[in-house]
């Protein structure tokens, strides 16, 4: 069986999604799609679910309940979680919520290199992630929008509200950092 360890975000939409009702891959995926889990859950490609979906089932946390065939689709598999499932998300989730983890983001490292550019190289290439920043935020804050206009409860969009704030907050010291090399506040000889 998995532990909380082994759990990565997709296995634990599967499961979230598999706690609501039985389902099949196609309908996990448009809910996913629906409710904008991919702002923050890696879901961009099929087979990541489907790989999720068979190691979920080898570790017993889920299983196929049948086996959907007619004439307008595909055969679809229809799967639900299993007991040993249910008790793997909750104590998952009860641990993810009250333990922070220590991710070790990409950003921060590459931060910590930054000397290694020109300070001119730096600005250029922090604004750029200002700008992709400004676009993941205006995203967020769109589905917001219409989810709450839609009238979704807030429990369901607590993640992205927790996006926007982390991502507020980057683009604010994106933004800082890179007027500050601007002004010449912050600067540094290149790296030779």
């Amino acid at each position: 069986m998995a532990s909380r360890g082994q759990l990565s975000p997709v296995a634990i939409a599967v499961l979230a999604l598999l706690a609501e009702e039985p389902m099949h891959a196609y309908r996990m995926q448009q809910l996913m799609r629906e409710r904008g889990v991919g702002l923050v859950v890696n879901v961009r490609n099929r087979s990541g679910l489907h790989a999720s979906l068979d190691r979920l089932a080898r570790d017993e946390l889920i299983r196929v309940r049948a086996v959907e065939r007619d004439a307008r689709h595909p055969e679809r598999t229809v799967y639900e979680l299993t007991a040993p499932g249910r008790e793997t998300l909750l104590a998952g989730l009860r641990d993810h919520v009250a333990t922070p983890a220590r991710e070790f983001p990409l950003f921060p490292a590459v931060v910590s290199f930054l000397h290694l550019l020109s300070p001119e190289d730096a600005r250029a290439r922090l604004e750029l992630r200002a700008e992709a920043l400004q676009r993941r935020l205006t995203v967020t804050e769109a589905v917001l929008t219409a989810s709450r206009e839609y009238g979704v409860p807030r429990l369901h969009l607590l993640e992205h509200e927790y996006l926007e704030t982390t991502t507020s907050a980057e683009l604010a010291w994106v933004r800082a950092v890179s007027r500050d090399i601007g002004a010449g506040d912050l600067t540094w000889e290149p790296y030779a």
